[in-house]
């Protein structure tokens, strides 16, 4: 085809164009190539830093399963001697039709029982060299049913279920504070200060002292009889198949019958948000570990701005963008970050197994049980990630945007 006089000459082909898209694609790589030689050349400082946000999250872990270990613990030794829900009628009286056909209909309950409560002073008469013993109890007339309801072990649950008429079972502290042993005589001033003598058939366990130093369970007729108030129940206690649920399955009970519920977690209410405190302020202090050396990280990559100002300025110059050098910092923290805690999270749970496999012994007379379980939740383990990648992402955006902010003329010229 003839070309037009008024056409440009054509130009041979160069390979001009393919060095513009090698370059592109080359800025485009260019944080991941500094982030990985910046990571490379300071070796010692950012393992240290690797190290320090690693104790930080590890500490975390088995501080939060410790925790929750405790508290799932105390909560466990607590249901052994406490029903899932107490119905209390409002006015005294006998047993209830309506409520024990709601009862047992109501596929939420696994078991229950008619029960009595009354508060008293027992004594052991002084003999045998041994002074008298003296302490306070609150007592429980049960039905043969309690062993059911209640979750004591399988011997215990057995000595409460075939009670007795004039015997009684006491907590192990309170059996301990009386002096009292098996088939030995007790003396009972109840609260209408009516005396009584009761046997001690034996002792139950729950675990949690509180319990142990305070509860005692006689035959409901018993008890009745001791206050002179036959076929009087005080109302129902229940075990249900999902604890978490007494609330809910208390309303539903209760709605048109003249019953007061109340759950174990309002029984416990302080002890829980006491817990829940205690597991915020202790996640809280420790976190500040993770802080500090997230505190480590940011003064690495402060270091690397000032001593690469002048190839920041240079790369400023070839055309790299603010964002950038911006990124390469940022990717530099995070990838200290994510070994700290990638390596913190395997400390965490290899400390968190040992203390499975061998639980922390602690005084029970003191935190109420007598060893420290561990119970590792997904959810925190989750939040502990979620909380240590932002902090050190957040420790690396004052350097990144430090870098981003030179100017490459004033520090070339």
């Amino acid at each position: 085809m003839p070309t037009s006089p008024h056409s440009p000459p054509s130009q041979p082909p160069t390979d001009q164009g393919a060095r513009s898209a090698h370059s592109v694609r080359g800025l485009h790589s260019l944080p991941l190539t500094l982030a990985r030689a910046h990571l490379r050349r300071r070796r010692t400082q950012n393992l240290s830093t690797v190290l320090g946000i690693a104790v930080g999250v590890m500490v975390l872990i088995a501080a939060l399963s410790l925790t929750n270990g405790f508290t799932g613990a105390l909560v466990q030794a607590t249901l052994r001697a406490s029903p899932h829900l107490s119905l209390s009628r409002y006015t005294p009286g006998g047993t209830d039709a309506k409520m024990e056909a709601e009862l047992a209909s109501n596929r939420a309950v696994t078991a229950w029982t008619p029960f009595l409560a009354d508060k008293g002073l027992l004594t052991r008469p002084a003999g045998d060299g041994r002074g008298a013993g003296v302490d306070f109890a609150t007592l429980f007339g049960v039905g043969a049913q309690a062993g059911r309801v209640l979750a004591l072990p399988d011997e215990e649950s057995k000595k409460l279920a075939s009670l007795k008429p004039g015997e009684v079972l006491l907590g192990s502290a309170l059996a301990q504070n009386l002096g009292a042993f098996e088939g030995q005589s007790l003396r009972l001033l109840n609260s209408t200060l009516r005396r009584s003598s009761l046997k001690v058939a034996g002792v139950f366990r729950s675990g949690n002292y509180l319990i142990d130093s305070q509860y005692a369970f006689v035959p409901l007729s018993s008890l009745q009889a001791i206050q002179n108030a036959p076929g009087r129940i005080t109302g129902y206690q229940a075990r249900l198949r999902d604890p978490d649920a007494a609330p809910q399955v208390g309303d539903a009970l209760t709605r048109n019958l003249p019953y007061a519920s109340l759950p174990w977690q309002s029984l416990y209410g302080s002890l829980l948000d006491q817990l829940k405190l205690q597991k915020q302020v202790i996640g809280f202090v420790v976190f500040l570990i993770v802080i500090v050396a997230a505190f480590g990280i940011a003064n690495v990559l402060t270091l690397t701005v000032f001593e690469k100002t002048q190839e920041i300025a240079i790369l400023r110059a070839m055309g790299a963008s603010r964002r950038d050098i911006s990124l390469a910092f940022v990717w530099q923290g995070a990838a200290l970050g994510a070994a700290g805690l990638l390596l913190g999270n395997l400390l965490g749970l290899l400390i968190s197994a040992y203390f499975t496999v061998r639980p922390f012994q602690i005084p029970g007379d003191l935190y109420f049980i007598t060893a420290l379980p561990v119970q590792v939740k997904v959810a925190d383990l989750l939040w502990v990630n979620a909380l240590g990648i932002s902090t050190t992402l957040l420790a690396a955006l004052l350097p990144a945007r430090r870098a981003a902010g030179i100017e490459p003329a004033r520090i070339i010229r």
